[in-house]
């Protein structure tokens, strides 16, 4: 059981790294603090919205604030799975193959417009993601901990991109929408900006130790068998919904009592409860389902059946 100062410390330095990133990604701070609850779940993030919102200065902002390494791969039509995990060059000196490691191997990785790539491309992410592994020429390399994700990807109606296939979106803890800022939040970018770019003066908040150890308090939080059954619930209630052609996997739920125990730990304390699930359930469960095309063509979304679901399955009573 997590003692009130291990609560406390960890929250107190929850807030510290959303306040350094909320001076340079205005307006957001609903956003900064799911990215803080992957961040601490150790999950990897896909943010979706239109070109130039922020989401890729979100993701160096935070690099820069955790004192982490951190790889960048842009994607393109033209880029090989082999450009992301690495490649085996020969050596002339020792006439041997050596294994030369691509970006994915950081700390965090910015997979920046990853809908840009082809199918083949974005595949070669999901061994790293799932197994935080990269296998080559039968070898099998670790990833460095901790290792999170953080894609970028612009909507699926705009030119030369293609849809990430449901395999791969299931491995993203949450989907994230950035949206455009409010005028005041704007306003003061454009007045930080103009001074030159914002992300090279970040100050480092946390070290790697530290954000270690808070990845390791979140595991310790509790989850009570009421609010486990109310996650399988949620999630259980997707799958027999006549809107939709796909509901929530297995996976979905382990997700959920993750980030649930992320979220508590940010908010310094040691339980989760069903409000916490209430919150995150629209980021971590709406990637997981596919709805009906007729569904589609009535203009409602996975974020309206999330919805839905939460007005509709009892919430339990933790005490």
């Amino acid at each position: 059981m997590l003692t009130p100062e291990q609560l406390r410390t960890a929250s107190s330095q929850c807030d510290q790294l959303g306040e350094v990133v909320s001076t340079v990604i205005h307006g957001k701070d609903d956003v900064i603090r799911l990215l803080i609850v992957a961040l601490l779940a150790e999950g990897h993030v896909l943010l979706e919205d239109r070109p130039g919102v922020g989401k890729t200065t979100l993701a160096r902002t935070l690099a820069g604030a955790l004192q982490l390494r951190m790889g960048r791969v842009q994607f393109t039509p033209d880029l090989l799975p082999s450009d992301i995990t690495g490649t085996s060059i020969y050596d002339q000196k020792s006439g041997d193959f050596k294994f030369r490691a691509g970006p994915v191997f950081s700390n965090i990785v910015l997979a920046d417009e990853i809908n840009r790539a082809s199918p083949k491309t974005q595949s070669a992410l999901l061994e790293v993601m799932e197994e935080r592994t990269v296998t080559g020429d039968g070898v099998t390399y670790q990833m460095p901990r901790p290792f999170i994700v953080m894609a970028t990807q612009n909507p699926i109606d705009m030119e030369g991109t293609y849809s990430l296939p449901e395999a791969q979106l299931d491995r993203f803890l949450m989907k994230l929408p950035m949206g455009y800022p409010s005028v005041d939040a704007e306003l003061l970018m454009l007045q930080t900006q103009m001074k030159g770019d914002p992300v090279a003066s970040v100050r480092p908040v946390l070290s790697q130790t530290q954000l270690e150890d808070l990845i390791r308090l979140a595991k310790e939080v509790e989850v009570s068998p009421a609010v486990e059954s109310y996650i399988v619930s949620l999630v259980d209630r997707t799958r027999t919904m006549p809107e939709l052609r796909l509901g929530v996997s297995p996976r979905g739920s382990l997700a959920l009592a993750r980030a649930g125990r992320a979220l508590a730990l940010q908010l310094g304390t040691g339980h989760v409860t069903p409000e916490h699930i209430k919150i995150l359930a629209p980021w971590v469960l709406s990637h997981r389902m596919l709805l009906k095309p007729e569904v589609e063509l009535a203009g409602r979304t996975s974020l309206d059946m999330v919805r839905n679901v939460l007005d509709t399955v009892p919430v339990p009573r933790v005490g």
